[in-house]
This record gives structure tokens, sequence and C-alpha cells, in this order.
């Protein structure tokens, strides 16, 4: 007797079937998405793309600790990735945990000095906790960045 796999399901240790999977999923049923974007991660632990997607998933869910393990996990597993730092850097802002942030971010910016995003959040973090002059300069990074992307 022959198996026949539905041609919508991906093959078990396809990491690339369940990411696709987890991608046509997200906007429709998320909790399904977090689960191909695990299955991704369990085949192949150093997929960037899935750590990104799993800890944004679990984020906007507002499951912010298993988010920050993903993130955390997921810079063992792939380096430190300017994305994932810059994200746990966001997530870290949301909870409040300021000193942490800012060095997410400064991390991130290390390893990217182009993330416009980046360079935006830490502006307004530094304004925040009172580094006028590390916000301004941040701020006009960000805005060169951002004109030479319209150009």
């Amino acid at each position: 007797m022959t198996l026949i796999e539905r041609p919508d399901s991906p093959s078990p240790g396809s990491a690339g079937g369940w990411f696709d999977r987890g991608l046509a999923l997200e906007d429709a049923d998320p909790s399904a998405a977090r689960e191909a974007y695990e299955r991704v991660i369990a085949a192949d632990p150093a997929h960037l793309s899935a750590q990104l997607n799993l800890g944004r998933l679990l984020h906007e869910g507002g499951r912010l600790a298993e988010a920050e393990e993903v993130y955390r996990k997921a810079i063992g597993a792939c380096g430190s990735d300017s994305l994932l730092l810059f994200n746990l850097g966001v997530l870290l802002e949301d909870q409040g945990r300021r000193d942490e942030a800012l060095e997410a971010y400064e991390r991130a910016l290390h390893r990217d000095p182009r993330l416009a995003d980046c360079h935006y959040n830490l502006a307004l973090l530094c304004e925040e906790m009172g580094r006028p002059k590390q916000a301004i300069r941040h701020m006009a990074q960000y805005r060169r960045l951002s004109a030479a992307r319209s150009d």
C-alpha cells in the first residue's frame, strides 16, 4: 500500500516546506504559523527567517517571555544578526527594560550601521533616557539613511 501526501502539506523533514506554510498561515491562523515555524527550527535551528518570524508572532501575540526566549536562542544558534538584535531591542523596550533595549539596539547597529529603524528607535529611547546628544545623532543618521532610501 502506498501513502499519498497531500500536496498542500509539506513533507515532515522539509524545513523549507514548513517555512512556506508558516508564511502562508500568518494572517489566517497565527497559531498554526507558529507551529510551522517551530517545526522549521526543530529541523534547522539556524534558520534565521523562521526564528525572526516566530519571535515576532509571539511578541505580537503578547507572549513576551516566549518571544524573548526565541530571540535569545536564535542569537545563540544564528549569531548576532542585526535584525534579531533589533527585534530583541523592541521587545525589551516594550517590557520597560530600557537599558537592555539600548544595549540590543547598539549591538544591532554595530552589526549593521545602515539599519535606519534602529537609529530611529534608539533616538527616541535616548531622548526618554535623558541622553539628548545621542538622540540627536541617531535621529540625524535615521534621516540620512531614510533620504538615501527614497532617492
